[in-house]
């Protein structure tokens, strides 16, 4: 067994406290030292022995620390990933990873040149409903993909007051939070897209945020179709994948993250598994022969990210996540706030 890794988290927040802190606290390769906390969050009581710091470079000077957590606004992502690299540390930024394609170039260049892991945390490639698709497609079962259509719908007719999510700074939205999520799950199943067409839309009554999203991205072969708004209150599919062998149709989100809400740790048993009520149907036709069934959903797996992070540290194995990746994502929203805003596909 290899020595734990050493974590600094730059907040224990929402993020930290539901994701990354429930993720580190049961996986024994990593041991949280230090955390940024400004005001009382209760770190040090989950992470018994933590110390506490006030400034981040707090984190970046101690010599202890190997690995920092970028987890605060998505504003800071780029200035504190930059000054964590230059001090020697191996960095995870959440997501999105910066707010320009040119930020996330520099980053990149600057973990290749001092030989450091760089990578994102786009959890969601865990979900059991990309994980599922991701089987489906490797199993041939709807032949040729010719559309997949991906729905994160939220009900969310108020403006909430006081929160940075909700000013018109650049890189609030949904299409930088839950936009950032469906890119890259896109780009993870079908690769880079050769073209990309937007529409981006503020629909809430005194709305400062983009809150609607219409996103097509072009391939050769398929088409794939991003879609995502605060006004939804009857629900749709998650997930639509279409072939020239039949339909496979996913309604319900993965359950890990309100599991994790409610206080649930990852390392329970069972953990990722979806109640068959959620699972999607299947409908085929082959050879003059149509089935309908429900199809089990794989089980999530949001472990799997911080478990290929050690490795990648201690083992020098290939990232699940790399830092290109996830500046295709960003170069991706740049690119449909182009087109929304020129009303064109803009070619990759």
């Amino acid at each position: 067994m290899s020595t734990p890794i050493n974590v600094g988290l730059t907040s224990f927040g929402m993020s930290g406290k539901v994701f990354h802190g429930p993720l580190l606290k049961t996986n024994p390769d990593f041991k949280v030292v230090s955390v940024m906390q400004r005001t009382p969050r209760g770190a040090e009581e989950y992470f018994p022995g933590c110390r506490i710091v006030k400034k981040f470079s707090g984190l970046t000077s101690d010599p202890e620390v190997e690995l920092i957590i970028v987890n605060t606004p998505d504003q800071t992502h780029y200035e504190y990933a930059k000054e964590a690299l230059l001090a020697g540390k191996h960095v995870v930024v959440e997501k999105p990873f910066t707010m320009t394609v040119a930020e996330g170039e520099e980053l990149v260049r600057l973990a290749e040149e001092k030989g450091l892991v760089l990578s994102v945390f786009h959890n969601r490639r865990w979900d059991g409903g990309a994980l599922t698709v991701k089987e489906i497609l490797k199993k041939g079962y709807l032949g040729r993909i010719v559309e997949f259509e991906s729905h994160y719908d939220r009900y969310r007719n108020f403006i909430q007051e006081g929160t940075w999510k909700e000013d018109k700074s650049a890189g609030t939205g949904t299409l930088y939070n839950l936009g950032s999520h469906q890119i890259d799950e896109a780009l993870f199943l079908f690769g880079m897209p050769q073209g990309v067409w937007a529409d981006l839309r503020i629909m809430r009554t005194g709305g400062k945020i983009v809150d609607y999203f219409n996103i097509l991205l072009r391939y050769e072969d398929k088409s794939v179709i991003l879609r995502c708004s605060y006004l939804v209150k009857e629900e749709g599919p998650r997930i639509v994948l279409h072939g020239t062998d039949g339909s496979y149709v996913k309604y319900g989100i993965d359950p890990q993250e309100e599991r994790l809400k409610a206080g649930h740790l990852p390392d329970e048993a069972n953990w990722g598994y979806e109640d068959d009520i959620y699972w999607g149907t299947l409908n085929r036709q082959k050879n003059g022969r149509n089935t309908r069934r429900a199809y089990k959903t794989v089980n999530g797996n949001y472990p799997a990210f911080y478990e290929n992070i050690h490795k990648a540290i201690r083992r020098k194995k290939e990232l699940a996540v790399k830092p290109q990746e996830a500046l295709n994502v960003i170069k991706v929203i740049e690119a449909a706030i182009k087109s929304s805003a020129e009303r064109r596909e803009i070619p990759f």
